[in-house]
């Protein structure tokens, strides 16, 4: 079986959550959602899970971090294109999300937006060219210290 990711977030509207993801690309996967949670696919590696508050409450004793006040993660969403970000967090926004919540990032090799869902969780949305993803850390650090 292949590894996979499965980030699990707390959302107080689930339908309203759903919509958001979807509008990222995400899929659901009926299977797995009911009315206490949704499962969100974004490739046959990648999910999310968003739980009510109850049904979330039922796989931790702590409290739920409130996202608007504090940050708790950063997910990461690759793209395509510069385009296909801008795209991506303009359809998010329209569907109940806050864009750019975190500084936008554009290094010419490197472009990032930041959407927040409407539980105030953030999704970075970013593209890499790929000749300096294929460099790997120095391109970007290079580019970056050209930038500032």
């Amino acid at each position: 079986m292949t590894r996979m990711i499965f980030v699990n977030l707390p959302v107080l509207d689930l339908q309203r959550s759903r919509s958001f993801l979807e509008a990222l690309g995400a899929v659901n996967e009926p299977r797995f959602t009911d009315e206490t949670a949704a499962c969100m696919t974004f490739s046959e590696t990648i999910h999310v899970m968003i739980l009510t508050h109850d049904k979330f409450r039922q796989f931790t004793p702590r409290p739920i971090a409130d996202a608007n006040k504090g940050s708790e993660v950063l997910i990461c969403l690759s793209a395509e294109s510069r385009e296909s970000v801008d795209a991506a967090v303009e359809r998010a926004e329209a569907n109940g999300g806050t864009a750019d919540p975190s500084p936008k990032q554009d290094y010419g090799v490197m472009y990032g937006r930041s959407v927040a869902d409407p539980d105030g969780h953030i999704f970075e949305i970013m593209w890499m060219d790929p000749a300096a993803a294929e460099r790997g850390a120095d391109a970007v650090k290079e580019a970056i210290a050209t930038a500032v």
